[in-house]
């Protein structure tokens, strides 16, 4: 039965199994020694959050290639940000019809501005924490993508005038990051329900 791994990576992990000793930041083997484990979706080494690991090609091609492998459904993946200042509605129309970015308008986005306490899990401390501006604000913003371009969602609030301090990722493909600790997995069976979602038949 297909299967993956859902991972909530710690600030300062890649999303590669391999040690470049040009890089600051740890590698994935870390935490996992399965060498038939693969990406999919990466993370940037300085976000936090789920990210999906799967021996299986197929499940993986779903997840990160939908157009194709989905039958053109597109799969969200959801985000915790959080910016400096406080979103504006202008702001948020903004981000919700799509920015221009040097490779291109991005797709329209689902975003909504939230408080941390209705944030749909309990917060960690970071390491190292955020940097704070006693004289400006901060807030939390939940976004839902149907794309991936490179550092997307920093350079979506930083467009609009929203510098982001944390970008925490809580859903892929409908599979939600949950209670997880920093830095700990759990392996996911996939029913036949759930790989008729991702387009998978058989």
């Amino acid at each position: 039965m297909p299967s993956v791994i859902l991972f909530n990576k710690p600030y300062g992990v890649q999303s590669q199994f391999s040690d470049d000793a040009n890089n600051k930041f740890a590698p994935l083997s870390q935490f996992f020694t399965d060498k038939s484990l693969r990406v999919a979706g990466r993370l940037d080494a300085t976000s936090e959050g789920l990210l999906i690991l799967t021996a299986d090609g197929q499940v993986n091609k779903a997840i990160t290639h939908p157009p194709k492998a989905n039958q053109g459904r597109k799969q969200g993946k959801t985000y915790l940000v959080q910016v400096e200042g406080i979103a504006t509605q202008a702001q948020l129309h903004q981000l919700r019809g799509g920015v221009v970015l040097k490779d291109g308008k991005t797709l329209p986005a689902s975003v909504s501005q939230v408080s941390e306490e209705a944030l749909p899990m309990p917060l960690w401390q970071r390491d190292p924490p955020i940097r704070v501006r006693q004289s400006v604000p901060d807030s939390w913003l939940m976004m839902t993508l149907y794309e991936g371009k490179n550092r997307q969602v920093r350079r979506m609030t930083a467009h609009v005038g929203l510098p982001c301090l944390r970008l925490i990722r809580w859903s892929v493909a409908g599979f939600e990051l949950g209670d997880l600790g920093v830095g700990e997995f759990v392996r996911v069976d996939l029913s036949v329900d759930r790989l008729r979602k991702l387009g998978i038949s058989g």
